[in-house]
């Protein structure tokens, strides 16, 4: 006995020396990297290499240390307004002969966010400097980015598709009244149909006839695009007959691609290097015998970290609500209301000459988009002039945001609107009921213990409920009305829940002109009676701490250790599988998930560059249907 207390306490020692070793290691490290001093960017003679490996998004996501220690952390995600400022940066730097943009990883854009991205790819050609994309597989949002290319090159055992927009919900009626829960549903607005998944077995006639109008018109605009670069391109008879342009080409897709027009060129990733090389010149940057495919090039990183934005002049303050819009400190990433109104408020100390919001949100919270525009307000109220930039999507409670501004600027394929208010809460009495437990009890009164998801909801709570969201879209047609200066009565005909395309909206006054982040700058500048050049943007909160620099670099090593999906035609299919898969279980999460009053827009996942909601939400169903299970 004594011996084996002797051997396990040794063990004990060893497991301690071990995790103090450990510790003591990731605290001298971490130490290492903070204190040391940044190398200094490797600005190269030859091309600007942008590698679109995860999603363009308006705000980079926070990581965090939870996410690096499970490997949870994607491949980092690229800034839109970096990759045009390098972009259109490049057309003017004598050391930049190309621009390589890397597409063989590509992890989407929103419409808006592609169409400008191509119109900076335009810029570099206009100045005679070639940009070559090469992809693995190319959908339509890649597609839309890389037809605006000198050269498309193609993996063999890749492609490029038109997929078109669309699909279809899933509905879950019948299967809440199988499980016997109930979902009440407050509402205001026909086409705010993000409750529908829960309460109809399919698409409402009013929601059919908007989305189709919607997706009919946001096609049509990347048709027109694509075409105007690429004019040769047989789009309409890939989307005409895409089993026989497939199947011309024997069901190779790479040369199918080819066939129609939508590609120039089939090689390898070192075949288009190689082409790349003769453009920019050989990689001469270390002693080793280049790698094949390798170019002289600048990483976009270094080309951004080597070229700083200007900081002279008077500070135009931009803050950004991407993502869903919630109550508390979410984000950067998502739009955690909270912490938005202590940024706009902190600004206070910054002496902003103006305020530009960059909108690229589906909404979400009541009370948070409050949050937000009251903080905006109050700017305001120190005379600071306020305007809008709307990016990819600024509907429901990203347009209840966009209310506070005295300018809005959109892009025609802005998805807004979607001026409606609804509330989801689920009861399980029913369920219960069939399980044996039944509730009983006094009360003082009809709301007394009220709403009680487990024992159903009274009457008279279900009334004020549904009085509190018919109020609530009251304060928000009020709002838009004395915004866009209507009365509340015109704002409600086009209000209703409908989402718009940003095209429609500028007709029917809901933005006020076309024009991206710089045209939204500019019209702040003239407010405040700077004169052109005079001023300096500076993001808000978007300063990054050196810790979290550490975690992205660590996150993004453990990534492409372990980065082994598929990239064919194959691979693509079994990649969108999991996201429709995810997307499923999204849609029941967000059922359970009891929140309050809420403006959230369900068609505008169609304009965005991530899918699907931001962080993670308990769901009383999953628990619910693992229960039932047993």
């Amino acid at each position: 006995m004594a011996f084996a207390k002797s051997v396990w306490r040794l063990l004990v020692a060893i497991k301690d020396g071990l995790m103090l070793a450990l510790l003591l290691l990731f605290f001298g490290s971490l130490y290492a990297a903070l204190s040391a001093r940044p190398a200094a960017p490797q600005l190269r003679e030859g091309a600007l290499l942008i590698e679109m490996k995860s999603a363009v998004v308006e705000e980079l996501q926070k990581t965090d240390l939870q996410s690096v220690l499970t490997g949870n952390v994607g491949d980092p995600e690229l800034r839109e307004r970096d990759v045009i400022r390098a972009l259109r940066g490049a057309a003017t730097d004598e050391k930049i002969k190309a621009v390589a943009i890397d597409m063989s990883k590509f992890g989407g854009a929103g419409f808006v966010h592609a169409v400008e991205i191509g119109d900076a790819m335009d810029v570099v050609r206009k100045a005679k400097k070639p940009v070559l994309v090469y992809g693995t597989m190319l959908g339509d949002r890649g597609l839309l980015i890389a037809s605006h290319a000198s050269e498309i090159w193609i993996d063999p055992l890749g492609g490029a598709y038109v997929e078109g927009l669309g699909g279809q919900n899933l509905y879950f009626a019948k299967l809440l009244e199988r499980l016997k829960i109930s979902a009440h549903v407050f509402r205001v607005g026909t086409y705010k149909d993000f409750v529908e998944p829960y309460i109809r077995d399919s698409m409402s006639d009013p929601s059919r006839a908007a989305r189709k109008a919607l997706l009919d018109t946001i096609f049509a605009q990347w048709r027109e695009n694509v075409l105007k670069a690429r004019p040769k391109a047989q789009v309409d008879k890939v989307v005409a007959d895409p089993v026989g342009w497939f199947k011309a080409s024997g069901g190779d897709a790479a040369k199918a691609s080819l066939a129609a027009g939508l590609v120039d060129k089939i090689g390898t990733r070192a075949q288009w290097g190689d082409a790349i090389a003769k453009i920019a010149g050989e990689d001469k940057s270390g002693d080793e015998v280049p790698a094949p495919g390798s170019f002289a090039h600048t990483t976009l990183a270094a080309w951004l970290a080597g070229h700083p934005d200007k900081k002279d002049g008077r500070v135009i303050g931009v803050v950004t609500v991407a993502g869903e819009i919630t109550d508390g400190k979410a984000g950067p990433g998502s739009a955690g209301g909270e912490r938005i109104a202590k940024l706009i408020d902190a600004a206070s100390t910054k002496k902003l000459a103006a305020l530009v919001v960059r909108v690229d949100s589906p909404g979400g919270s009541v009370t948070g988009s409050e949050a937000i525009r009251a903080a905006i307000l109050r700017q305001k109220a120190r005379g600071v002039p306020v305007v809008i930039s709307m990016a990819n999507v600024a509907a429901s409670g990203g347009y209840w945001v966009s209310t506070s501004g005295a300018k809005i600027f959109a892009q025609p394929g802005t998805i807004t609107g979607s001026i409606g208010i609804f509330a989801v809460i689920p009861s399980f009495e029913r369920a219960l009921e069939g399980w044996g437990v039944k509730g009983d009890g006094v009360r003082t009164g009809p709301l007394a213990g009220q709403p009680d998801v487990l024992t159903g909801l009274t009457p008279e709570i279900e009334q004020i409920l549904q009085a509190n969201i018919e109020s609530g879209y009251g304060r928000f047609v009020g709002l838009v009305a004395a915004s866009r200066k209507k009365t509340p009565e015109e704002v409600d005909r086009i209000a209703q829940g409908r989402v718009w395309d940003g095209g429609t909206a500028h007709q029917i006054g809901l933005v006020d002109g076309f024009g991206g982040l710089d045209a939204a700058l500019a019209d702040a500048a003239g407010r405040a009676g700077i004169k052109d050049g005079a001023w300096h943007a500076v993001w808000l909160g978007d300063e990054v701490g050196p810790v979290d620099q550490i975690l992205r670099q660590f996150g993004a090593q453990d990534n492409e250790a372990g980065d082994d999906d598929a990239a064919d035609w194959v691979g693509m299919v079994t990649q969108r599988q999991r996201a429709r898969l995810a997307s499923a279980v999204v849609g029941a999460q967000r059922l359970m998930a009891v929140r309050g009053a809420q403006a959230y827009c369900l068609e505008c996942e169609v304009g965005a560059s991530r899918a699907g909601p931001t962080g993670q939400t308990r769901s009383w169903m999953m628990v619910l249907a693992r229960w039932l299970a047993l």
